[in-house]
């Protein structure tokens, strides 16, 4: 299996859905992530509400330095989305650890099959075990206007 990264010292991951800064996170990605930019806050707030959060928090401050969401079912699905980093704490593992920590929770429920989208970061989550899909003729997406 890959390696399973740990979590710098003085950071935590909660899955506590109370603990998300949804400002922050809306902040973050409706500014700065080219997946999510103009993401409307009811919008990323639905989001939230119906999926698994993860948050990583500085453990002396509170302040919350990165998200990541699941859409699953907890039995044998899951999608990765939404993952950021802030920039003040990029190239210290805290991106790493976290996609682990979702690897691994996931893991737990027994889930099968996780998939996620990329543009730019296929280095990062092939380390962590991640690998383009083996019969992409086989998926399929509806997409529907704006």
């Amino acid at each position: 299996m890959t390696d399973t990264p740990r979590l710098p010292q003085g950071y935590e991951i909660s899955t506590d859905p109370a603990r998300v800064d949804r400002e922050r996170v809306h902040h973050w990605l409706s500014t700065d992530a080219y997946w999510a930019l103009g993401r409307p806050r009811a919008t990323q707030d639905r989001a939230i509400e119906g999926s698994l959060n993860f948050g990583v928090f500085d453990t002396v401050s509170g302040e919350q330095v990165a998200y990541a969401r699941v859409i699953t079912d907890r039995a044998t699905f899951g999608w990765l989305c939404d993952v950021y980093v802030d920039p003040s704490v990029r190239g210290k593992g805290v991106g790493s650890a976290l996609v682990a920590a979702v690897r691994e929770e996931l893991r737990s429920f027994g889930v099968r099959r996780v998939l996620l989208a990329t543009q730019d970061a296929h280095g990062v989550y092939a380390k962590l075990g991640f690998a383009p899909l083996e019969r992409p003729e086989q998926w399929m997406a509806l997409i529907f206007d704006r």
